[in-house]
């Protein structure tokens, strides 16, 4: 019975760097897959196209999936590692919560997939296509989930101020602002080229942001 005791920590500790680690390879494992479609499949215009449009055709359930396992990785590392992690403290409560929120918004929009539009997949019309409601859907689960990962920037920042980690905190506050700048942009942007390659460079950014801050608490987990 002691000895478990002793090895209890050990094992928490351990569960809590696995958790972590979902936040570390969550978002290279999405946009690694995202961008390998968007390269390959037939029709796809990365200055065109959002990676959502991916989730449409023949080969639409990779993208699904995609968005499912990704945000199961990133629920487990919010709900538990970075709960534990940032716990006690500013944000610990907050943080967790509104990561979690992201992650939930990526199942959502796989429930609710973007409409066709803009010529892909191959053999849709151009122009913006009829809007009907499970694309409704995913534009507003989508819209929620951004929202919440910005907010979780500033908060994380504002962590990482009151310990004195100015560095961190300024690269907190970029990303949240970069990222809500992007997503609106390719809200009004109609489908310009510039609004999405925009959005695609605040994706890359909020998931590599959430990769570092996974891995720096995850080096200082004790």
């Amino acid at each position: 019975m002691t000895q478990q005791l002793a090895h209890s920590p050990a094992r928490l500790l351990s569960a809590r760097r696995l958790l972590l680690g979902c936040g570390i390879v969550a978002g290279p494992m999405y946009v690694t897959v995202a961008l390998a479609q968007a390269f390959t499949r037939e029709g796809f215009d990365l200055a065109r196209h959002p990676w959502s449009f991916l989730a449409n055709g023949e080969l639409g359930w990779i993208q699904t999936a995609n968005f499912v396992l990704t945000a199961l990785a990133t629920i487990a590392a919010a709900a538990a590692g970075l709960r534990r992690s940032l716990s006690p403290g500013r944000g610990a409560r907050w943080a967790p919560i509104l990561v979690g929120a992201f992650g939930a918004s990526m199942i959502g929009a796989a429930i609710f997939p973007a409409d066709p539009a803009m010529g892909f997949p191959v053999g849709t019309p151009e122009g913006p296509g009829t809007v009907t409601l499970s694309g409704t859907l995913h534009m507003a689960v989508g819209g929620v989930g951004f929202l919440c990962m910005v907010a979780a920037c500033f908060v994380i920042a504002s962590r990482q101020a009151r310990a004195g980690r100015k560095g961190w905190a300024w690269y907190s506050r970029v990303t949240g602002t970069l990222f809500l700048g992007s997503f609106a942009g390719i809200a009004s942007g109609g489908g310009v080229a510039w609004a999405n390659l925009a959005f695609i460079a605040g994706i890359v950014a909020i998931w590599s942001w959430l990769s570092l801050v996974s891995l720096n608490l995850s080096r200082h987990t004790a």
